[in-house]
């Protein structure tokens, strides 16, 4: 198969992979406020879709992170190997979509690239300090951000305890407009980065651009992905995310997406990605256990942390296997 039509693929694949991350992960968006009724499931999605497109257009430096530092040098890869990492992580998006799961396109994806750099190059290949720092990132991210949902929410409490509930709930329904507005708006500044980032990759490594820069178009299109998969809604996520880990109430749906916005956003500021299933998991942890350590489904978070304990092998065994089936027909 010619390089050019291998180039095509790749980009077919990671436009698919940024539509299923869009509806995969449109819980992260707005599963707080669509389980306390602060906005309708249609309005949500729109919204949510609108500002993952905007915010995909944010910046593009978790984009070089993925596309830079995962791998040595660009020269060893080629468009095979980036076509088994993104079905590696694709396939483990639609299963755990299918069951209803929470779990991280971020680590599949990454899971995806390990794998089929592996098989195909030898783990030589791999920059052991990018992949660290990368790590490091996804897996502090959630611990943060339950700490820092619970801090806020102790906050919020201890300034608005003395209101009646009702009271409460019919402020922070409106408030959750903001708060689900900026959760869509990180959302999209990390997680489409990395379809950015990998599509990037394809093109350094086929030589059609000299840097590892993203183009407008790859920024646009990535961006469109996004925003029409988010706009798909993967509901039964949104019910997981929204119901099974703790009983949200306004106020607790508001600080969730508060602080999973600004720790979401402070990492696209670092140029780091994180997951952002994880992230709003801690966060909703974290708010739940301010009420009380007893409020939170710690069986539905461990079913989750099993699931995201199996997203990198599953996701790198996927992709390796993928491309020896490659290889042995281009």
């Amino acid at each position: 198969m010619p390089d050019l039509t291998l180039l095509y693929v790749v980009v077919f694949f990671a436009l698919a992979f940024d539509y299923i991350n869009g509806f995969h992960d449109t819980a992260n968006a707005i599963a707080t406020s669509v389980s306390t009724r602060a906005l309708s499931p249609q309005v949500a999605v729109i919204m949510a879709g609108c500002l993952n497109f905007i915010g995909a257009l944010y910046s593009t430096g978790v984009a070089k992170t993925i596309g830079g530092d995962i791998i040595k040098s660009a020269s060893l890869v080629n468009q095979q190997v980036i076509i088994a990492a993104l079905f590696g992580a694709i396939v483990w998006n639609l299963l755990t979509w299918w069951f209803g799961i929470p779990s991280s396109s971020s680590h599949a994806l990454v899971g995806g690239l390990l794998g089929a750099v592996i098989t195909a190059s030898g783990i030589d290949a791999i920059n052991m300090i990018g992949i660290e720092k990368i790590f490091l990132s996804l897996v502090l991210s959630p611990i943060i951000a339950m700490g820092s949902g619970y801090l806020i929410m102790i906050g919020m409490l201890w300034i608005f305890g003395r209101f009646s509930p009702h009271s409460l709930n019919a402020g922070f329904k409106r408030m959750q407009l903001l708060s689900a507005s900026l959760m869509s708006f990180s959302h999209g500044s990390n997680d489409a980065q990395k379809a950015m980032g990998i599509i990037t990759l394809a093109l350094l490594s086929s030589g059609h651009i000299p840097t590892l820069e993203v183009p407008m178009w790859v920024k646009l299109s990535c961006a469109v992905a996004m925003g029409m998969g988010t706009m798909v809604g993967g509901w039964k996520i949104i019910k997981t995310m929204g119901g099974r880990i703790f009983k949200l109430e306004p106020i607790n749906g508001f600080a969730a997406d508060l602080n999973s916005a600004i720790v979401i956003f402070a990492a696209t500021n670092l140029h780091l990605p994180v997951s952002t299933t994880h992230v709003v998991s801690g966060s909703i942890m974290g708010v739940g256990s301010a009420k009380r350590v007893s409020a939170v489904r710690w069986t539905v978070a461990q079913q989750m942390l099993f699931a995201w304990i199996l997203t990198i092998p599953f996701a790198a065994v996927t992709s390796g296997l993928m491309y020896k089936a490659i290889t042995m027909f281009i």
